[in-house]
């Protein structure tokens, strides 16, 4: 069972060469928090970088490619009873932490960011993206009766004991041919976790994030196909969710406060959907 008095937080940080980007983000986050790195294979001195600043941090290496699977690592050793997705581009902003913690302690079991609620914001989005991501949580509204106000933000927090209902690929699975990525190990993470966390009726509420520039280097947003995967992210994981039993969906026993919640997860009948492809490979 959590600590919901007095919560253990750890935060989760998925790195690739972001060596020079650590040496900003690092020295933000307090002591008090576990701070779990996964490096998917840097070669600019990432994992050096990240000792040299913070001497407690937790070093673990992804066991394939993608943010997902780096998450999905990072969520398996974490130990703190409240994990923080938090990205090491500098994007994110360390003092917003105790707002999501705050949400969680107020009975929330997922505090997600969001940038386009009341106290929300960006330094970095684009108008064409801007655009994009309101078409996307529109469908994701539509689809799971959820009422999202940013589908495509990957700044979030939530109880650990809810970690078996996220239901992600094993990262030690190992059928798995080298190099090759599970649905789940990618980019699609940020869409899967919105979405599964809506399947199993979990409370959700939304925390307002101000994204931040990225410090160094360039990123890895390609605004049409990125777009596209999430569209098909949301369709794959509705048909998902058609398949499942709410009450097969596994929670923890877990007493907290009622909390406000945005969620009502009565779904409608799409028949339209049924006819596509089912891709899931980790299910």
């Amino acid at each position: 069972m959590s600590n919901s008095q007095n919560p253990r937080i750890s935060v989760v940080i998925p790195t690739l060469n972001e060596a020079a980007n650590l040496r900003h983000v690092l020295p933000l986050l307090s002591h008090d928090y576990e701070l779990v790195l996964v490096d998917g294979g840097s070669v600019d001195g990432t994992i050096d970088a990240a000792r040299e600043i913070r001497g407690d941090i937790r070093i673990i290496k992804q066991t394939r490619k993608g943010k997902g699977n780096a998450l999905a690592c990072g969520f398996e050793a974490a130990t703190g009873d409240i994990i923080v997705m938090f990205d090491a581009d500098g994007s994110a902003d360390a003092d917003e932490i105790p707002r999501f913690v705050d949400a969680l302690l107020a009975g929330a079991d997922f505090a997600k960011g969001s940038r386009f609620t009341a106290g929300g914001g960006s330094h970095d989005i684009t108008p064409l993206r801007r655009a994009g991501n309101g078409g996307l949580h529109l469908v994701a509204n539509t689809l799971f009766g959820t009422k999202f106000s940013d589908l495509c933000y990957g700044y979030n927090a939530f109880w650990r004991d809810l970690v078996p209902v996220l239901d992600l690929p094993l990262v030690d699975q190992d059928d798995v041919v080298p190099g090759e990525m599970l649905w789940g190990d990618g980019f699609e993470i940020e869409t899967i976790i919105n979405c599964r966390f809506a399947e199993a009726d979990v409370r959700i509420q939304e925390v307002p994030s101000v994204e931040l520039a990225r410090i160094y280097g360039q990123s890895n947003l390609r605004t049409f196909s990125d777009g596209f995967r999430v569209l098909r992210t949301l369709f794959t994981e509705r048909l998902r969710a058609r398949k499942l039993a709410k009450n097969s969906i596994p929670r923890p026993d877990r007493r907290t406060n009622v909390a406000r919640t945005d969620m009502d997860l009565e779904f409608e009948a799409f028949e339209v959907y049924e006819e596509l492809p089912y891709q899931e490979k980790s299910a």
